[in-house]
């Protein structure tokens, strides 16, 4: 055969040898053999199974896939296995039923191998997937069956439950329930051979393979298999036909004569065990025959099997106990009851059923009625010891902790006494005794027992005596039944003992100065059961199917069969009709009126309430008045003919007012049981006589809490309720408790929680829509508490309201919560209207804390939601919805807010319109209502939008995005004011768009979320939030306010603008209108809205709708000039020739145009565009701004004042200057001589005004002027150095020449000194008036100054006293004036001095006689690098501590890198520097010397006193000084270990963090150890005598333990550890 471990080839399907072998065998033998092998079909030896057919056949008859799968199921490892049954379900459940049928053959011994698998997945995945092949071959099956069989019955009762369940499953996907029994008795005998071999023959070792299963794998199997077996015996017999279990009995013989099938009732396995009384019990039931040739083993194996408690197994042994004794009639002469079988039942009822009482108990009665004379013979001591030891049982532990034992035990104590009493309802004198015995001796104990006992109280026993006296009613003929019962009289006397025998024990209970007020409650607890056993719940009830399952309905006995029925209506119990038991309650009554006269006993007047609670008749008033002695006071109550009333007025009341409000609950529910008794005029004169008492308002709550607890009562006080006399008290209490609340914090906490909690109770306590108390009343109160609650925001110091808010928020939340249409009253509209402004308020302003202001909103969102759900759909005038709205209007245009209390408004408002939408229904158009009165008027918008500050102007006008025009505008306008105040536009939009971007988000009445469409004018709000960001955006978000509102929109999720929420079409032509109307803002919002969301490309037809045609935007307004400008990159061609065309008669007529500057600048804005243009109206345009030189000569701003120039004027100079700078670069083939002359001597012109104008550049307008300038000198620069010789050629002949002589000197003469004037005129960069544009735009002009010009400039001289210079003036001048402004906090300004400076540069050694080669490539490259390695050389050999802190700290690429420059160039030179400076050093030691070994690194150092001998070596590392510097130990002699560590360690330390050398660091130790020697101790901090650095001795001694420290070591310590207490004793250092 192959090796075992070999690899089979992949694909091969020849089977193993093995298989062949048996194949050959087959053919030969003609029949087909067996295997030996392990399995669960048992025989004498080891299992033997059979061979169905040959291996080749198989691969020849089934699908490959299941082949594989087949093969898979025979593997060792467990998870191979389980995949394999899952994958042939799955395949059983999708392939053909044809190819699974081909698997049939082969299954039964696959699945009988399987289905016992050690591990319970693959057992349940097995079943599983048998279930899928049932059902997919279906009556294929049957064949099959028989070997089948046995096994799946085994599954069945797995124990596994899962296991068991899935093979149940399959059994009845395989046959429907009336063809199951057919299918097992056709298998019958093959089911009972498995079972039966598995239960007599089989071992653990023959079940499994002791070679490859462990031992605890073997047993578990084996146990398992067992109990799954007993279990399969039993569902075999219960599932099979009558004449089928006959047929088995002869073989079920064999089974039930063995020996070894009785053992299993004593194995240690308790479900084996459990299984096996149930197969007896399956036996007893059904072979009955059998069972009696069986007795002389059944018997003793069940009957003295009782005290087996195990949970699984006590169930079953019972259920056995109680077949035996009713199956077998001479059960009894089989064991010893007496020695055997009583004792195990004493012992185990006197341990409470040992914690299996719910098991054992239920069985008693049944067993009691079964159990034969001779057993219980004599009845009174069997009768003694039975209830004896159940009483003793209800004190085991476990009955007096678990609830549900005890009462199992005290329902099943009391249904076998009344199964006895029954039993004994003889003449007899034994019987009566026995009667008298079980009621006195045993019943009536456990009845005090129970009623001292809290546990037994709330258990079943009362309602179970109770139902017991009612039986004995009614057989005593009480209930008015006819039927004729021959013990009556009998009973009659037994309730009538019982009955006298219970009143002398709750007397004594009773009349008792000391019992305790728990006996009490059990007292009145039982007696209240016993008049209302109905109210009793079903819960506590406890039915017991053993009656129902172990007693024959052919009963002899007629009691027992009475007794069934009475305990299957245990919950249906009738009231007591005695009239012992009023006598008894009456009785007791007395008792406790003469303890609380005489002694005051509060307990017998709680117990007197609990008795009047369930026993209010006429005749318990009348025995308390009759007992009760007149007094002299009592007269006149003597009128009232009601003993109820008599007794209220003369008794009650009093106790009332006696008591106060401590614990008068019982008094009250007294008074209620008395109303019982009383009419309606009656109880509403008693509750006015209450009420005017002056009792505490606690009394009144507890009063009112019980009238509303049921609606009888709340009807019989309703006219008590409404009316006036309750009603004036309740508002006179709640104007005190608001006076008390404004005064007084401590009383209003201490003394009104109660009176809060009655105001609340009576404005919330609604029934059918109906107030508790009268609408006046209700609604004056309602109003006290608003105008309380709108005393508190007037008040500067609110806390002190605190409480009193408190308070009022609890009731208007109950109020909202509970009171249906609450809403319709105004002043609870005006109180919903004050706590939603409380709310809305930011805390520095109410000065509430969190935990009230969250009380407040949950107010708020009470009231709001009882007012949508109940209201109309309109928000009426004066209401609260209206009334908020138009005060957060106010709010937000009347109030400057703040970043903060914006958020809490805003917040208010959303989660008023959340609750709004959350109601659903009318949600909808509320919300529009409400959303139109949140949004301002068109002339509100309008106001709040002028009052925007006009800062954001600037941005855009400087970026030539913008062109506008201001009035009068002044320095302080363009300064930003530090104020955290929003403007109230921005306050608006973020209310608005908070409340838009909540309809959109919340669900609306369980529908998809509502389009916020439904709110009107939406766009007009969604605009104006565009123009808010827009406005913070030119801002470029630098004021505070600014940043911080746009970072709460972006929190807020509102930076979109929720321009998404208007349809595009729309929001794009109101944007347009505003800015064709309004301009400025408006274009710049239109502008971004395009870009943003690039409608140029999706909405193209949409923006030319916007205008029917180029001509419908003239004539140019501002306006229409902004929106062109936005506009005219989008026209077509086209329309932007026509624009050009329109701006240049407008421009040639401009003597008949007023709006030149308009045409001018539309006319440029279509030349940016790349509009194509004829030169001959270039021409005619510049001929015209030509004769505006010579006509209109103040048009031109030619050295004039411009603080005194309007913006129109120089905003008409800035577009003639870009006019000017267009024909530069794009078109100067126009410009002829003249034309170039104009240009020319403008721009000068200009310049020289814009020089002159230093003081006015904090004016936008004026900075645009002089950055168009400077940009026009760019221009021309570039044009002049960068244009090709060609162009240079067609310029006029002297032009060149005149641009490079005269216009640059003028120029830059101009040019150069402005950043010092404007530097002197502005000195804080950080100024917002700052001309930052214009400096960076002069400063780019700067930088094509030439050196000529540099070095002749026409600067203000410029010198520093005592400054001692070769260079000339002019570039000594300019040196001091340009390299102050390198300092200036202007960064373009610094680069460009920069560029100015580096010009001029090559010429300073020059006048200082050097000469420097200015070439970069002549030498630097080597200069460099050799400097560096200069300097950190130097910096290396003098600081070698610091660099190598430094190296230590860098990452590891920088510090390798480091490294290993270090040690290959440095190191070599410093160590030998190192080595050589010992060498020569001529310091000389006494008693040391000191010696260097140059080709080792080393320094030896000896030290040697006396008998002390020293050696020490130092070791210089190889990346010297970078590494630590190693100091080894040599000789030494006569020091100690740890004193030579601490000098080694400062030495070490020395040379590590210091930067001296070695024979500096060996002179500081040698120091310390001549310090040491001579007496003086080392300082404990740095462990050295010698201070590292200041060389000092330790001189500051601790006061405690005497040490000494230096003193810098001491600083140290102290500041690092924060204490000043001793290093070494911890104690304070003085």
């Amino acid at each position: 055969m192959g090796g075992k471990n070999k690899q089979r080839t992949k694909g091969n399907v020849r089977p193993s040898s093995s298989g062949r072998a048996a194949e050959v065998l087959a053919r030969e033998g003609g029949a087909i053999p067996g295997f030996v092998g392990f399995d669960t079909t048992v025989t004498s030896e080891l299992s033997y199974v059979p061979a169905v057919h040959g291996a080749e056949d198989i691969d020849n008859q089934v699908d490959a896939d299941f082949r594989l799968v087949l093969r898979k199921l025979s593997k060792r490892d467990v998870v191979t296995r389980l995949k394999a049954v899952q994958d042939f379900g799955t395949m059983c459940q999708e392939r053909d039923a044809e190819e699974v049928k081909g698997v049939l053959p082969y299954w039964p011994r696959i699945y009988c191998k399987i289905s016992v698998d050690h591990d319970r997945r693959i057992r349940e995945a097995t079943q599983q997937a048998f279930e899928q092949l049932v059902l997919k071959v279906r009556r294929s099956l049957a064949p099959f069956l028989k070997s089948l069989m046995g096994h799946w019955i085994l599954s069945q009762c797995d124990t596994y439950t899962p296991a068991a369940s899935a093979a149940c499953q399959a059994f009845e996907a395989a046959f429907s329930p009336a063809k199951q029994p057919e299918a097992l008795g056709f298998c019958k005998e093959e089911i009972l051979n498995v079972l039966q071999d598995i239960l007599l023959k089989e071992t653990a070792d023959t079940l499994s393979d002791p070679q490859s299963v462990t031992e605890e794998e073997r047993e578990a199997k084996y146990l398992r298999l067992l109990t799954s077996s007993l279990l399969g015996v039993k569902k075999l017999l219960s599932m099979l036909l009558e004449n089928d279990r006959a047929a088995l009995e002869q073989k079920l013989a064999l089974l039930v004569s063995s020996g070894k099938f009785w053992k299993y009732s004593k194995h240690k396995t308790p479900q084996i065990r459990g299984a096996f009384f149930e197969m007896i019990c399956a036996l007893c039931r059904f072979t009955p025959q059998l069972v009696q040739s069986e007795v002389a083993r059944l018997c003793p194996a069940v009957l003295l099997s009782i005290d087996d408690t195990d949970p699984v197994v006590l169930p079953h042994v019972w259920e056995a106990v109680l077949h035996v004794v009713s199956t077998i009639p001479d059960c009894w002469t089989h064991v010893n009851a007496k020695k055997g079988f009583l004792p195990k039942l004493w012992a185990l009822l006197k341990e409470g059923g040992k914690g299996m009482a719910k098991g054992l108990h239920p069985n008693l009665m049944p067993l009691l009625s079964k159990l034969p004379q001779e057993v219980t013979d004599p009845n009174m001591d069997f009768y003694t010891n039975f209830y004896a030891a159940f009483l003793q049982g209800l004190s085991s532990e476990r009955a007096v902790t678990s609830p549900s034992e005890s009462a199992v035990i005290v329902t099943s104590f009391v249904e076998c006494l009344r199964y006895c009493i029954l039993q004994n309802m003889g003449e007899e004198q034994s019987q009566e005794k026995i009667r008298n015995m079980l009621i006195s001796q045993q019943l009536l104990p456990l009845i005090e027992k129970a009623v001292r006992d809290p546990s037994l109280q709330n258990g079943p026993l009362f309602l179970l005596v109770t139902d017991m006296l009612v039986s004995w009613e009614k057989r005593a003929g009480l209930h008015g039944e006819h039927e004729e019962i021959s013990s009556k009289d009998l009973f009659k006397i037994l309730l009538t003992d019982f009955w006298e025998e219970l009143c002398l024990m709750c007397v004594r209970c009773v009349d008792n100065e000391d019992v305790d007020a728990q006996t009490l409650e059990g007292v009145a607890t039982l007696l209240q059961v016993m008049r209302y056993p109905e109210r009793v719940s079903r819960k506590q009830t406890q039915k017991k199917k053993s009656v129902r399952l172990c007693l024959s309905k052919n009963e002899e006995d007629e009691k027992s069969v009475i007794q069934e029925e009475e305990v299957e209506k245990l919950s249906q119990t009738a009231s007591l009709q005695t009239e012992h038991f009023e006598d008894a309650v009456c009785q007791l009554a007395q008792l406790c009126l003469v303890h609380v006269n005489e002694k005051n006993s509060e307990k017998h007047l709680v117990f007197l309430a609990q008795l009047l609670q369930s026993f209010h008749t006429p005749r318990i008033f009348s025995t308390l008045l009759e007992f009760d002695e007149d007094e002299p006071g009592d007269d006149k109550w003597r009128k009232e003919k009601n003993p109820a009333v008599r007794f209220l007025l003369k008794r009650v009341v009093v106790w009332l007012a006696e008591m106060g409000c401590n614990n008068t609950e019982h008094l009250v529910e007294m008074v209620f049981s008395s109303l019982c008794c009383c009419s309606l005029e009656e109880t509403t004169h008693i509750l006015n006589h209450i009420t005017t008492m002056g009792l505490q308002w606690g009394v009144i709550l507890q009063i009112i809490q019980r009238a509303c607890k049921d609606s009888e009562a709340r009807t019989s006080c309703r006219e008590w309720l409404k009316g006036s006399l309750l009603g004036e008290q309740l508002l006179g209490l709640t104007e005190e408790l608001c006076k008390v609340g404004r005064s007084s914090v401590s009383s209003t906490t201490q003394t009104s929680n109660p009176s809060w909690t009655l105001i609340s109770l009576v404005l919330s306590q609604n029934s059918n829509s109906e107030s508790l108390i009268g609408e006046v009343y209700m609604e004056k109160m309602l109003e006290k508490l608003h105008t309380t609650l709108s005393e508190a925001k007037s008040l500067s110091d609110a806390g002190n309201m605190e409480p009193l808010i408190s308070f009022i928020c609890d009731v208007a939340s109950s109020f909202f919560s509970s009171v249906q249409d609450c809403l319709l009253l105004l002043s609870a509209e005006e109180l919903l209207l004050t706590v939603f402004k409380l709310t809305a308020q930011d805390q520095r302003h109410t000065h509430l804390s969190e935990s009230l202001l969250e009380k407040l909103k949950n107010v708020c969102v009470a009231g709001v939601k009882s007012l949508v759900q109940h209201c109309e759909c309109d928000v009426r005038e004066g209401g609260f919805l209206h009334s908020a709205a138009l005060w957060v209007m106010k709010q937000l245009l009347s109030i400057s807010m703040d970043i903060q209390s914006l958020q809490v408004l805003v917040g208010a408002v959303q989660s008023l319109v959340e609750t709004i939408l959350s109601v659903g229904g009318q949600a909808t158009s509320i919300l529009s209502q409400f959303f139109t009165h949140l949004t301002p008027s068109q002339t509100e918008w309008t106001r709040i939008r002028h009052a925007l500050s006009p800062q954001w102007v600037k941005s855009p006008l400087l970026s030539s995005r913008h062109r506008g025009v201001c009035e009068k505008p002044t320095k302080d306008m363009w300064k930003l004011k530090d104020s955290n105040r929003l403007p109230a536009h921005l306050c608006v939009c973020a209310v608005l768009g908070r409340v838009t971007q909540t309809a959109a988000a919340s669900p609306c009445d369980q529908m998809e979320a509502p389009r916020p469409s439904f709110l009107p004018n939406l766009k007009d709000a969604v605009s104006e939030l565009l123009y808010a960001l827009q406005w913070c955006k030119e801002l470029d978000y630098r004021p505070a306010v600014a940043s911080g509102y746009h970072n709460l929109l972006a929190e807020w999720g509102l930076l979109d603008g929720l321009h998404g929420k208007v349809p595009v079409n729309s929001l794009l032509e109101t944007l347009y209108l505003r800015s064709v109307t309004e301009g400025g803002l408006w274009s710049l919002t239109l502008e971004n809205y395009i870009l943003t969301h690039n409608l140029a490309a999706t909405h193209r037809r949409a923006l030319n709708r916007l205008y029917d045609s180029a001509d419908s935007l003239f004539p140019v307004s501002l306006s229409k000039l902004s929106t062109l400008q936005v506009l005219c990159p989008l026209m077509s061609k086209e329309d932007r020739e026509t624009l050009i065309a329109l701006a240049t008669a407008g421009i040639v007529n401009w003597q008949e145009n007023e709006s030149v500057y308009g045409c001018l600048a539309v006319l440029l804005c279509c030349l940016n565009g790349n509009t194509p243009v004829e030169e001959e109206v270039i021409q005619a345009i510049l001929t015209t701004i030509m004769e505006w030189r010579n006509s209109r000569e103040d048009w031109f701003l030619f050295s004039c004042d411009l603080s005194e120039t309007t913006s129109e004027q120089l905003n008409l100079n800035v577009e003639m200057i870009r006019f000017l700078s267009w024909l530069v670069s794009r078109c100067p083939a126009v410009l002829g001589g003249n034309q170039w002359d104009f240009l020319l001597c403008s721009m000068l012109a200009w310049l020289e005004t814009a020089s002159e104008n230093v003081s006015s550049l904090w004016n936008p307008w004026v900075q645009l002027f002089v950055c168009e300038n400077s940009r026009l000198i760019v221009t021309l620069n570039q044009f002049f150095t960068s244009s090709s010789s060609e162009e240079l050629e067609k310029l006029p002949a002297e032009l060149a020449g005149e641009w490079k002589d005269f216009f640059v000197e003028g120029i830059y003469n101009l040019l150069l000194p402005l950043p010092v004037k404007i530097t002197e005129a502005f000195p804080e960069p950080d100024d917002p008036v700052f001309p930052m544009a214009v400096l960076q735009s002069l400063c780019l002009a700067l930088t094509y100054i030439p050196v000529q010009q540099l070095n002749q400039n026409a600067l203000p001289p410029r010198f520093i006293a005592d400054q001692k210079t070769n260079l000339p003036e002019s570039l000594q001048t300019l040196l001091n004036t340009l390299c102050p402004l390198l300092l200036f906090k202007a960064r373009p300004l610094q680069i460009t001095v920069h560029h100015m400076l580096e010009k001029v540069m090559p010429q300073l050694p020059e006048c200082d006689g050097l000469q420097l080669t200015v070439d970069k490539s002549v030498g630097i490259e080597s200069e460099l690098p050799h400097l560096a390695c200069s300097v950190y050389y130097s910096t290396v050999q003098d600081l070698p501590a610091m660099v190598r802190l430094w190296w230590n700290s860098q990452e590891k690429r920088v510090s390798s890198a480091v490294e290993k420059f270090t040690s290959k160039y440095v190191s070599p030179v410093l160590s030998a520097q190192e080595i050589s400076s010992v060498h020569d050093s001529t310091q000389m030691f006494d008693s040391m010397t000191v010696k260097a070994r140059s080709a080792a690194r080393e320094v030896i150092a000896t030290y040697s006193v006396d008998d002390i001998y020293i050696e020490l070596v130092i070791q210089l590392p190889q990346n010297y000084p970078l590494g630590s510097i190693a100091v080894e130990s040599g000789r030494r002699v006569g020091v100690a270990v740890q004193q030579w560590r601490n000098w080694m360690l400062q030495l070490s330390t020395y040379l590590t963090h210091q930067n001296g050398s070695i024979m500096e660091g060996l002179a500081l130790w040698k120091n310390n150890v001549d310090k040491r020697f001579e007496g003086i101790e080392d300082c404990m901090i740095c462990f050295s005598v010698i201070h590292g650095s200041n060389y000092s001795l330790p001189k500051k001694a601790c006061r405690t333990c005497k040490k000494k420290f230096h003193s810098a070591c001491l600083y140290k310590w102290f500041t690092s550890s924060n204490k000043s207490t001793c290093p070494l004793c911890r104690e304070t250092f003085f």
